[in-house]
């Protein structure tokens, strides 16, 4: 379709829509954390953010899509140091405890968002539109990192592997969030061992 719309006007539109994006999202959570997730409406976010409500479910129909955007960006904004301090570690193994290590280390000082968040990404629709948070790419990465030095196996690739390893990681946070006695380090210790048995190569 024939538009009037230069690549600038575009990108420039698109910052701004990015720009109201991480406003909102910073706002909002500013108030998750003063006065709690539960008891911040959809109103008094719009409302300390200075946007209209029509502009605020424009881009976060409820609030847990906001958690999904801070989320995601928190991610999208660590992955490059991440992949630096692993670069050093010596094997898939190592690398893959030190990130779920990281893992349960931020999944504590955020617990009280992730049964939330969780819940609403699982009623999100399963296809190409679904808005991803990375980690599938992440784990993908250092699973084909091992599969070339031949440490893991190679019958499956690295995308199919990661998939199983982020519905085993969701497996083991879940028991965690609805259960107080469970200790993540130790769930995310034996989730590891499990996905490292079925994929190590012999």
């Amino acid at each position: 379709m024939h538009s009037d719309i230069s690549p600038d006007e575009l990108g420039l539109r698109e910052r701004k829509r990015l720009q109201t994006l991480d406003h909102i999202t910073d706002t909002a959570w500013a108030l998750f954390e003063a006065d709690g997730f539960e008891q911040v409406t959809m109103e008094r976010i719009a409302q300390e953010a200075d946007v209209a409500k029509g502009t605020l479910y424009k881009y976060f129909p409820v609030k847990e899509a906001i958690l999904r955007h801070y989320m995601h960006r928190e991610l999208a904004a660590n992955v490059g140091q991440f992949f630096a301090d692993i670069s050093t570690l010596p094997n898939t193994e190592a690398q893959l405890r030190a990130f779920f290590a990281g893992s349960a280390a931020w999944s504590a000082r955020h617990r009280r968002y992730l049964l939330p968040y969780i819940q609403f990404r699982l009623g999100e629709p399963m296809d190409e539109t679904r808005q991803r948070s990375g980690m599938d790419r992440v784990l993908a990465h250092i699973i084909a990192s091992g599969q070339a030095r031949g440490e893991l196996r190679t019958d499956r690739d690295a995308a199919s592997l990661a998939t199983y390893l982020a519905w085993l990681y969701l497996g083991a946070l879940m028991r965690w969030l609805m259960d107080e006695r469970v200790v993540l380090d130790d769930e995310f210790a034996l989730m590891l061992d499990i996905f490292l048995i079925g994929t190590k190569q012999s």
